[in-house]
C-alpha cells in the first residue's frame, strides 16, 4: 500500500509547527511576486505621459535671441528605423535615444538609432524610462549602463538621462511618497555618477516634480535639467534649477520624434559631451 505524508502524524505535526513559527516571525509563505508589467514599454517614451496629463499649449517657442539655441530631438522604438541623414539635413545637431525601461526592457531599435545618429554626425545620448515601482534606482542605473546608457569620453556622447514622469501603469507617483521618490531618484543618480563619473541628466516636468517629489531642490547643482513643457514659454522650473539644459518643446515637428532645443549654441552641446559642467 502506498503511504502519503498525511499518513504520518509526526510529519503533520512538524508542518504545523513550521507554519506557526513562520507566522510568529512574520515570514511570508506566499509564492513569488508577480513579474513586472512591461506591456506598454514600446509606447512609453520621453513625454508620452506628460502629454497625457498636462496637454499642449499652442504657440511657437520663444527665446531670448542672445542666448542662442541648438536644435535636436529624441526618438525611441516607436519611430522605427530613423533616416539619420535626413534628420541631420533638417537641422538636427543632437539626439537622445531610448535605451531601456525598468530592469526588463531594451528598445529593439536602440542600436540602429544610437549608431545611426553617431554615423550621421550628431552628438547623441541614451535615456532610461524610470520604473520606480519595479526595482531600486541603483538597480535600474546598472541595467541602463549595461544596455546602452554608458557614457564615453569620445566627445560625441552625452551623459545618460533619467526619464522620470507619470506612471503609465497606475498611480502617477508609482505608489511612492514624495520622500521615497526623491530617495529613489537620488539612488539612481548616485549610482550612475559612481560608475560613469558623469552626472545623469534628469528629464521631467515641473508639475510632475512638484506632485511626486514635493518639489525637491537637491539635484540642480549636480544634474542638468531636461525639461518637458509643450508651450510657447519654458515657464516655471522645478526647484533647485535656475535654468534648463534642454527643453523638449513639442511632440511633433520637422525631426523624427520629439523636438528639443539645447539652451545654448553648439559649442555648449559639445562641452556637455566632453564633460564640462557635469563631471564628478
Amino acid at each position: 500500500m502506498t503511504r502519503t505524508a498525511t499518513d504520518n502524524p509526526w510529519r503533520l505535526g512538524l508542518a504545523a509547527v513550521v507554519s506557526v513559527l513562520a507566522l510568529a516571525c512574520g515570514v511570508a509563505t506566499a509564492g513569488p511576486a508577480a513579474a513586472a508589467d512591461y506591456s506598454k514599454a514600446g509606447e512609453n517614451v520621453a513625454g508620452s505621459q506628460i502629454l497625457r496629463h498636462e496637454g499642449v499649449r499652442s504657440g511657437s517657442p520663444r527665446f531670448d535671441p542672445a542666448t542662442g539655441q541648438t536644435l535636436g530631438h529624441d526618438v525611441s522604438g516607436h519611430q522605427g528605423a530613423v533616416d539619420w541623414g535626413q534628420a541631420a539635413g533638417a537641422g538636427a545637431r543632437f539626439a537622445y535615444v531610448k535605451a531601456t525601461e525598468g530592469t526588463g526592457f531594451v528598445s529593439p531599435q536602440f542600436d540602429q538609432q544610437y549608431r545611426g545618429a553617431h554615423n550621421a554626425g550628431l552628438i547623441r545620448g541614451a535615456y532610461h524610462f524610470a520604473r520606480p515601482d519595479v526595482s531600486s534606482g541603483a538597480q535600474q542605473a546598472d541595467y541602463f549602463i549595461a544596455h546602452g546608457g554608458a557614457w564615453r569620453g569620445d566627445g560625441t556622447t552625452l551623459p545618460g538621462a533619467l526619464d522620470i514622469e507619470y506612471n503609465p501603469y497606475g498611480d502617477a507617483c508609482y505608489g511612492k511618497s514624495q520622500a521615497d521618490m526623491t530617495a529613489w531618484i537620488a539612488d539612481f543618480t548616485h549610482r550612475y555618477l559612481a560608475k560613469q563619473r558623469r552626472s545623469a541628466i534628469i528629464y521631467t516636468s515641473t508639475s510632475w516634480w512638484k506632485l511626486c517629489t514635493g518639489n525637491a531642490g537637491g539635484f540642480g547643482d549636480t544634474n542638468p535639467l531636461w525639461l518637458a513643457r509643450y508651450a510657447p514659454e519654458i515657464g516655471e522650473l522645478p526647484a533647485g534649477w535656475d535654468k534648463q539644459s534642454i527643453w523638449q518643446f513639442s511632440r511633433t515637428g520637422s525631426l523624427p520624434g520629439d523636438q528639443n532645443y539645447y539652451n545654448g549654441p553648439m559649442n555648449r552641446v559639445q562641452a556637455l559631451a566632453r564633460g564640462a559642467g557635469s563631471s564628478a
